[in-house]
């Protein structure tokens, strides 16, 4: 009869705080909880929805590059408080916080990889680090990353996601927008492809300047891109916006770019795109009889 009596089961119910952090993400899109492990397997897709969630470099990285081939370049390169920016917090203090945070130096990492057969340049841009935004190193960087693609005649592969200038470095910052561009159009000249995906967000001064000089512009579906907000473009326009004018889709649309491509087909699409733009003309031409 002790099996029918009164017990007090409360010692063995699940609490609130029993549950390990991390197990469970609430999709920003359409609410719906996901078990991380899956969205983990989905590459950071949403399984409900298809929302593309943020990746890190090592993400990135394990999902496009080939297993053991990525040689980073410049990681000793790091960024230093030139002009001894103050506010609510200096920009000293904000660089280190930001690197304990990530474990990186800046808020791009460079180097050169394998995908597929193709060995390329390639940089990846870290919303996490000071919202990737663009100063003087982050500037260097990517321009050496286009020189060293040319030394060894290599595309170039840039998947970029940033908020624009960096303000605590003021015309420094402002700067690496033609610096870079100039890049480009070397590396460009010397008849290497350049490659361009635009992830959530891509936004000012990299939006104005390499991330949109590729030979083919990608982006992933439902990034942010533009130039400024949509409430200081109305300011300034003095114009209702088109809805979703800063959209993958209407931008594709309106032919500023090539494709908006899934995260699962990415890599491949990349690697398609290689194997056209690396091979002779000559070749092409036979091919496409």
């Amino acid at each position: 009869m002790a099996l029918f009596g009164k017990k007090n089961y409360s010692t063995v119910k699940v609490r609130k705080h029993d549950i390990p952090d991390g197990l469970w993400i609430k999709c920003v899109a359409c609410n719906e909880i996901i078990f991380k492990q899956e969205l983990d397997k989905a590459h950071g897709v949403c399984p409900k929805c298809d929302h593309h969630f943020q990746l890190s470099r090592k993400e990135r990285l394990d999902l496009l590059a080939e297993e053991d081939t990525f040689e980073e370049w410049d990681r000793e390169l790091y960024s230093v408080d030139t002009l001894g920016f103050t506010g609510s917090a200096s920009y000293a203090s904000k660089l280190e916080s930001n690197i304990k945070k990530t474990g990186y130096k800046e808020a791009v990492t460079c180097g050169q990889a394998h995908m597929g057969k193709h060995r390329v340049g390639m940089a990846i841009m870290d919303f996490r680090f000071l919202g990737a935004s663009m100063g003087s190193v982050v500037g260097e960087k990517i321009t050496r990353l286009f020189e060293r693609a040319m030394e060894k005649k290599l595309p170039a592969v840039i998947f970029s996601a940033s908020g624009g200038a960096r303000m605590y470095e003021g015309m420094l910052s402002l700067m690496q927008m033609a610096k870079t561009s100039g890049a480009v159009e070397r590396h460009h000249g010397a008849g290497l492809p350049y490659i361009s995906v635009l992830t959530h967000p891509t936004m000012a001064g990299v939006m104005a300047s390499y991330a949109t000089l590729g030979d083919v512009i990608i982006a992933e579906p439902d990034a942010l891109i533009g130039f400024a907000g949509p409430r200081v473009i109305k300011e300034t326009t003095q114009q209702d916006l088109p809805e979703g004018f800063q959209k993958p889709e209407f931008l594709l649309k309106h032919g500023l770019l090539d494709m908006v491509t899934h995260r699962k087909d990415l890599k491949q699409t990349i690697i398609g795109l290689l194997d056209y733009m690396n091979t002779p003309p000559q070749e092409q031409e036979e091919s496409s009889r």
